[in-house]
């Protein structure tokens, strides 16, 4: 299912950095995230349920842009 929120995500195995493109443009890198964690949210019906359920406030975030 399209998200309304996310357009499109990547994962970086070797630093554990999942990076979110959101629909607005804004980019963030959500840190130490695992490899499971990610291969959940590749199954989720809905990734911004999952991204805001399951990532935010649980793992450290920078801005990139």
């Amino acid at each position: 299912m399209p998200s309304t929120v996310i357009a499109k995500h990547q994962y970086f195995p070797e630093t554990e950095t999942l990076r979110i493109i959101y629909i607005s443009g804004n980019v963030y890198d959500y840190l130490k995230v695992p490899a499971e964690v990610y291969e959940e949210m590749k199954n989720a019906y809905s990734k911004g349920i999952f991204l805001n359920t399951r990532i935010k406030g649980k793992y450290k975030f920078r801005k990139v842009s």
